[in-house]
């Protein structure tokens, strides 16, 4: 079938300099986005010394995050199809900055988490959104790869969190630290209100029809749909590892159960995310590439990630530095991984539920983060009060608690063989 014509309204404004300019400003929204995800697990130890608190106390700040993050997937998904990206990823902003400003000033945990959780809301308004502004102002076959280079830059704000914002909260402490990345969010918030827009001049893609009325109905559409049942698995299955690893037991668990230093485990977690940069653009490749596979190209990162974990819990002892950082560069495709999730929503849902779908399979691995950071949290206390341990972060403690993930992955896998099974049997036996 031939394209449309570029002077088609379906094809009017896509490609253009208007296009790039809204996709840089989305993806710095991004950007800044997963650095304030991430910068609690880079500030973790410190955490527990600043809020006097054990494991599964530390935990709940980056549950409750992650908690507020899943719940408010679908509500973002709808209003986003309704209202736009820029109100939604601005509004964001703004809880962002509110967020982090309380988890500078805050002395207790109660305090902290509420921060967590503005912080966790305003998160939950940015990736959805920029991902539905991505078919609005570009052409099909560049999507799957700006979908990944968005994840890319994702990454960096990770980066940011790692290196930048680790320094200086060494250097400068806690308030000064958190103070900047409100500031970063801030900037955000502005741009996107000044230039964000959902679709070139003429081009409507919003659902005005949605309503109170019509926003069950709209869900309904979006579960029943096999490939988004497909995407949720997908992203259930394969994003939680690094989600778990970069947002609570990276440091704790590079520091005291493989015995690097600070600066050390600053090093990995930078390797970590020049992993996933290094890789996006590969994956969106081979997602574009075999559109058709896609199911089997996400167990195949499956094995790979979880590869990575099993390859530090099975080494005797400390693993050489050489060994964690091949370890953490698999768990490291986590991220670039999951964005199949994406590609496979966008492929079986139209354009005028999409920021629904999407926000519906962005659940999957949000939802199984809760669950694995729980996990390992509660068999390092449960390890502990039972004198197992002599400490709380003891480093073969670490083995049992973080094998116990094993049951999300698991999970996972069973989930998505099923759906894709699903998928098949109604879209033909070649459509994923």
């Amino acid at each position: 079938m031939p394209h449309p014509p570029m002077s088609s309204p379906r094809n009017r404004g896509k490609d253009s300099r208007a296009a790039w300019i809204v996709f840089a400003v989305g993806i710095f929204a991004y950007f800044s986005a997963v650095a304030q995800r991430t910068s609690f697990g880079v500030a973790s130890v410190e955490a527990a010394d600043r809020f006097q608190t054990v494991a599964a106390g530390l935990s709940m700040f980056s549950m409750m995050q992650v908690l507020v993050y899943a719940a408010l997937q679908v509500p973002v998904g709808v209003l986003v199809d309704r209202f736009g990206p820029r109100v939604l990823i601005s509004a964001g902003a703004v809880c962002m900055v509110l967020g982090q400003l309380q988890l500078a000033a805050a002395e207790s945990v109660t305090a902290g988490v509420i921060g967590r959780i503005l912080v966790g809301a305003g998160d939950a308004a940015t990736f959805v959104c920029v991902m539905r502004l991505l078919p609005a102002w570009f052409s099909a076959m560049r999507v799957p790869m700006l979908s990944q280079v968005v994840g890319m830059t994702g990454n960096l704000g990770q980066l940011f969190s790692v290196i930048p914002f680790a320094a200086l909260l060494h250097a400068a402490g806690w308030v000064p630290a958190f103070i900047t990345l409100a500031s970063l969010a801030l900037l955000s918030g502005v741009l996107s209100a000044a230039l964000l827009r959902s679709a070139p001049p003429g081009v409507n893609v919003l659902n005005d029809s949605i309503s109170f009325a019509t926003v069950g109905a709209t869900i309904k559409e979006s579960l029943r749909e096999p490939g988004t049942q497909l995407g949720f698995w997908v992203h259930f299955a394969v994003q939680f590892v690094g989600n778990t690893f970069a947002l609570m037991w990276a440091y704790p668990y590079l520091q005291n159960a493989q015995g690097l230093d600070a600066t050390q485990a600053s090093s990995v977690m930078t390797a970590f995310v020049l992993v996933n940069v290094g890789v996006s653009l590969g994956v969106g490749k081979l997602s574009a590439v075999f559109a058709r596979h896609r199911s089997a190209l996400a167990l195949s990162f499956c094995a790979v990630i979880y590869g990575g974990w099993a390859l530090m819990l099975l080494w005797p002892g400390e693993a050489p530095t050489a060994v964690v950082f091949i370890a953490v560069g698999m768990l490291a495709l986590s991220y670039p991984a999951s964005m199949l999730a994406f590609d496979i929503v966008r492929s079986f849902n139209p354009p005028r539920r999409g920021g629904t779908a999407t926000g519906l399979a962005n659940v999957g691995g949000f939802i199984a983060s809760l669950a694995a950071i729980y996990l390992t949290g509660l068999v390092l206390d449960l390890q502990f009060a039972a004198g197992v341990s002599p400490t709380l972060y003891d480093a073969e403690a670490f083995r049992p608690a973080i094998a116990a993930q094993g049951l999300v992955a698991a999970v996972g896998i069973i989930a998505v063989l099923v759906c894709t099974r699903k998928v098949r049997k109604v879209h033909g036996p070649q459509s994923i």
